[in-house]
């Protein structure tokens, strides 16, 4: 069989010539040529062959999905978890990943999903079974502290670590890490060393103090052969910062000049109102990375051994306080946002963390409150696992959130939300009673709230009447290949982004969520991927928008939100071509049944609806749009196969559309909720000169808005 198969690819190889017709020297050309080609194919089949038996081959059944057994009520009235709690949905977690673990020398591998993840050759598995050890221990850590015998799967939890940390010094083993020599540059390495050095920091007890000397010192070597190093200018230097902290806290000699470096330059990212930018972009990593890594290294090196640079951070860590809880709905559901979305409830490590920095005036309540919901939302959404271990996704698994660089075990840096568990069970952060926080009562019914960010330049909106949560940003990108991984991306592209509707990524006919899409020559449909912050006045908050391939195109954007949903007024400009571009509202998946359209005009307004039996979506064009229409979709929501999405359409044609302003109304209610006409269409007039529009409201308000 293998030689007919050898035989049609030489076939088809493109070798013409008739053989019984060649010269001698023709058919040793050919024979040499056939052999080169069957070599290089046996040694490809044999190559992918080898790699797919790298691959973790064992598949776990999942286990019951996670409740809160015996809720307490009395001290968390909203979400019924406690401290106790918090342990045991770690611990579900981390039963996943022992299921995994038969004996000791089994790796932390877990079944590869289709699609970009890694590994896609054999040189990245020993990486990819890094990760999963080192941050499954961002679970097993915090437990280990409270229980060191702990047992899972018939093997005791602390001996498996420390064994595996040997083998990741013994050459002959599947999960040797080689160390870094001066040829190499940054690798995924490094990011896990800096977690292990994290882990190492929290139980030294455990995990570090039993090793044999000669283990400590090879792992000393390798660690800090990846610290002191290059890094990526973002939040990577925090690997090296916790990797060169803890070999130096130890007494081995270490780059201290690169460790201050790398310390500045981390607080450089700081932008104000708790937000550091994670070059270019900003997103969860300002939270589960630089607050996160800021206020643990403050807490486990910092303050002994710089303690200026800690009470910046820590300084710094006060001012989440104040904007990042309202960054979460009213039941305490995350805004789906950024990439390496997968890893979840990481986003809520700040919450406990406020527990060892008590800031006075702390609603502790309200934090635990919102930092279990954002629990539960993930934990105990049934899709959640597939093998018995964390979809790389939103819920379940969904490709157009994943980024190449994660592979399965990548999802357990959700494990940090768990090093919450290392604060004291005494902290206020567990012992206050649970409650609503703003939502009780600064945040009320039939009005919006926004609160902007000078500095960052990020704005969040609080809806108290669906109470749901939002926000905005820019990516002000270059084309290169530094931030290549964000251009398309649906988990930074979208207008804004809302808690009670996940992002919907683009299909290949331009139907879009959120976002525009714009049809270039060749038919080919792309969506913004930079945004411009320009400013925020008067409640209105104005960016620009365009596409890197096509830097002549340009859209201005004005947003005003309304306690019902978003006002926009958008101008497209610059370019010299023809142009169809969409605009989209947020989509709705499907749930029980099929989802409810309706078509209607109001007061001379084309009005389109759509109800899934938890929320409506309604659009009203105002100004500008002569197209709008309710489009089904598939496979592009991260909660549903079938969605359902309005999108408006509209071919620009230079010279006639260069000054027209598109005024649209996004709206939303519960399902079950009527609409009065002055809900669907809140605006009396619109006076427009040139870049500039006056509104008119209902209730006789006027706001301005200049496109300039």
């Amino acid at each position: 069989m293998t030689f007919l198969r050898i035989s049609l690819l030489v076939n088809n190889n493109t070798i013409k010539t008739n053989p019984y017709i060649m010269s001698t020297k023709m058919k040793g050309i050919l024979i040499v040529k056939c052999l080169l080609f069957v070599s290089s194919y046996l040694m490809a089949q044999s190559a992918t062959e080898n790699f797919e038996s790298l691959l973790q081959q064992k598949r776990v059944p999942n286990q019951p999905v996670f409740q809160v057994n015996n809720p307490d009520y009395k001290l968390s009235p909203y979400t019924g978890m406690t401290r106790e709690h918090w342990k045991q949905a770690g611990l579900y977690l981390l039963k996943g990943a022992f299921s995994y673990i038969d004996k000791m020398d089994d790796p932390m591998q877990f079944p590869k999903l289709p699609g970009k993840s890694y590994p896609v050759n054999a040189n990245q598995v020993p990486t990819e079974k890094l990760e999963g050890l080192c941050r499954t221990l961002f679970i097993a850590a915090p437990l280990l502290k409270e229980e060191p015998n702990l047992v899972i799967n018939n093997i005791k939890v602390i001996d498996y670590y420390r064994y595996q940390i040997s083998k990741l010094l013994d050459p002959s083993s599947s999960t040797f890490i080689k160390p870094r020599d001066s040829k190499t540059g940054t690798t995924q390495n490094l990011v896990e060393f800096g977690g292990l050095a994290v882990s190492l920091f929290a139980i030294p007890e455990l995990l570090w103090e039993p090793l044999p000397k000669e283990t400590k010192d090879a792992l000393a070597a390798t660690m800090l052969s990846y610290g002191d190093g290059p890094t990526i200018p973002n939040n990577w230097k925090f690997f090296n910062i916790f990797v060169l902290s803890f070999f130096k806290d130890k007494g081995y000699p270490v780059n201290e000049k690169l460790l201050v470096e790398y310390l500045d330059k981390a607080q450089e990212h700081y932008r104000g109102n708790g937000w550091y930018q994670d070059n270019p972009a900003f997103d969860y990593y300002s939270m589960w990375a630089f607050q996160m890594y800021g206020t643990l290294w403050s807490e486990f090196f910092g303050k002994k051994y710089y303690p200026e640079k800690a009470a910046k951070f820590i300084s710094n860590f006060k001012d989440v306080n104040d904007n990042y809880p309202y960054m979460f709905s009213r039941n305490g559901e995350m805004i789906m946002w950024g990439r390496s979305i997968s890893y979840r409830i990481g986003s809520i490590i700040p919450f406990p963390l406020m527990g060892i920095v008590q800031e006075p005036g702390t609603n502790y309540g309200w934090m635990r409150r919102i930092a279990s919901g954002t629990l539960k939302q993930v934990l105990t959404n049934p899709d959640l696992l597939q093998d018995n271990i964390s979809t790389l996704g939103v819920y379940g698994a969904f490709e157009p959130a994943v980024q190449t660089y994660s592979c399965r075990g990548s999802v357990f840096w959700m494990g940090k939300a768990f090093l919450g568990l290392l604060v004291p069970k005494e902290s206020p952060f567990w012992t206050a009673q649970e409650n609503e926080g703003a939502w009780d009562k600064e945040l009320t019914k039939g009005n919006v709230y926004n609160k902007f960010q000078p500095g960052s330049n990020i704005l969040i909106s609080d809806y108290p009447n669906i109470g749901a949560a939002e926000i905005r940003s820019w990516t002000d990108l270059n084309s290169n290949a530094s931030t290549s991984w964000i251009e398309n991306s649906v988990c930074y592209n979208r207008l804004s982004f809302n808690t009670a509707f996940p992002f919907q990524a683009d299909n290949n006919d331009g139907i879009t969520a959120m976002c525009y899409t714009l049809k270039d020559k060749n038919g080919k449909w792309s969506s913004l991927n930079w945004y411009k912050f320009k400013k925020y006045e008067d409640n209105v908050y104005y960016r620009e928008a365009g596409i890197l391939s096509d830097k002549n195109i340009k859209f201005k954007l004005a947003e005003i939100t309304l306690p019902n949903g978003i006002l926009r007024f958008d101008q497209f400009k610059g370019s010299n071509d023809t142009v169809s571009f969409h605009l989209g509202h947020y989509a709705l998946p499907q749930l029980k049944a099929a989802i409810k359209k309706t078509y209607k005009k109001i007061k001379g307004n084309k009005v389109c609806i759509i109800d899934n039996g938890e929320y409506q979506l309604a659009m009203v064009t105002l100004k500008g749009w002569k197209t709008m229409k309710i489009f089904d979709t598939k496979g592009v929501n991260p909660v549903s196969d079938q969605s359902a999405v309005i999108n408006t359409e509209e071919l620009y044609v230079p010279g006639k559309s260069s000054e027209v302003i598109y005024a649209t109304l996004m709206l939303w209610k519960k399902s079950g909720e009527k609409w009065t006409t002055d809900e669907l269409v809140p605006v009396k007039k619109l006076d427009q000169s040139a870049s500039k529009v006056v509104v008119t409201f209902q209730n006789d308000t006027t706001k301005s808005v200049d496109l300039n």
